[in-house]
């Protein structure tokens, strides 16, 4: 897929429906709901920041204490920000102490996927109480080198077998996708498995790239703006400590936060796509409060005009709304 020029553009409206019962509300019977992992976390898809996607290997504790005080001091954590993903048990009480959790990485093989540190294949038990006694509050669970074992049989998360179809049984997100690069390439797959998202389980289509520099600023935006409709975890892959004013403006808006963060819980679709290439898209998702969440989005190289039709997105035809852009 080539790369878009900045003329790609997004538009995020929400929309409030008038009068309450004319909405076209998605409520879901009891024979549809799954059965939610009951640990009372992730009721909203998880936000912070994970080291990986900037890092890779490179990461030291001085990186990681830096990202997690940067995370408090620009307000990042008000919005939600609050997992840092790596770490041990020093630098857990350090993001402790800021009001931060710490999150870490395993994997369910005997290499790790970089085969440069051990994996958690047959150590399951030991490493889940080493990491117990770290504090540490998020476990990210990978899936290489793993003997070949399904990972059904050793519940990796990982988008091997589809864990969107069984993974709500054992944690709060699955991956959905191949690993995330810095590019356009995978940045609106994340509505195949849909109907599995709710409150307690999200689809995960990797980490957030914003703020790395393989993409432009539109682009940048569409990519935020895809995963939080889609209630993807907002999982920053930048390196805070050098990031500019625009990618900043991009995940730092309260109001896209707000829609990824509904407590409804409903992925929005794809619900519309141009026949060309599908350049044009139309995202929409209910959102609780009477309010319907709907992205234009214009994958070409050129500006031109968007729509998105009523019974595309759920609103009988004479409803009357409020329309409210988001990104502006």
């Amino acid at each position: 897929m080539e790369t878009l020029a900045a003329a790609i553009a997004s538009i995020l409206l929400s929309f409030l429906l008038i009068p309450p019962s004319a909405a076209a509300s998605r409520k879901l019977r009891p024979q549809d709901r799954r059965n939610l992992l009951a640990n009372a976390l992730a009721s909203t898809p998880p936000m912070g920041w994970n080291s990986w996607n900037h890092f890779r290997c490179g990461i030291s504790e001085t990186i990681v204490k830096q990202n997690a005080h940067l995370l408090v001091s620009t307000g990042l954590s008000k919005l939600g920000y609050v997992y840092v993903n790596i770490g041990i048990k020093s630098l857990a009480d350090y993001v402790h102490n800021k009001g931060l959790k710490l999150g870490i990485y395993s994997d369910s093989g005997t290499f790790t996927c970089s085969k440069t540190m051990p994996g958690s294949l047959y150590h399951e038990e030991q490493d889940a109480k080493t990491f117990a006694n770290w504090g540490v509050d998020y476990l990210k669970y990978d899936n290489c080198n793993n003997d070949n074992i399904k990972p059904t049989e050793r519940w990796a998360l990982c988008g091997d077998m589809h864990p969107a179809m069984w993974g709500a049984d054992v944690a709060n997100s699955w991956r959905t996708t191949s690993d995330i690069e810095d590019n356009w390439d995978r940045a609106d797959l994340n509505d195949a498995f849909a109907e599995y998202a709710r409150p307690g389980g999200w689809n995960d289509p990797d980490m957030l790239e914003v703020g790395n520099g393989g993409m432009t600023k539109e682009e940048y935006r569409v990519h935020f703006s895809i995963w939080a409709i889609s209630k993807a975890p907002l999982l920053l892959g930048n390196d805070l400590r050098e990031i500019s004013e625009d990618p900043m403006e991009i995940i730092g808006n309260s109001e896209v936060i707000s829609v990824n963060q509904d407590p409804l819980g409903v992925q929005a679709k794809k619900v519309r796509s141009g026949h060309e290439k599908k350049m044009e898209q139309v995202w929409a998702g209910p959102l609780s409060g009477y309010r319907v969440a709907v992205l234009l989005v214009n994958r070409r190289k050129w500006r031109m005009a968007g729509r998105a039709y009523w019974d595309d997105i759920g609103i009988p035809n004479d409803t009357v709304v409020q329309a409210r852009d988001l990104l502006l």
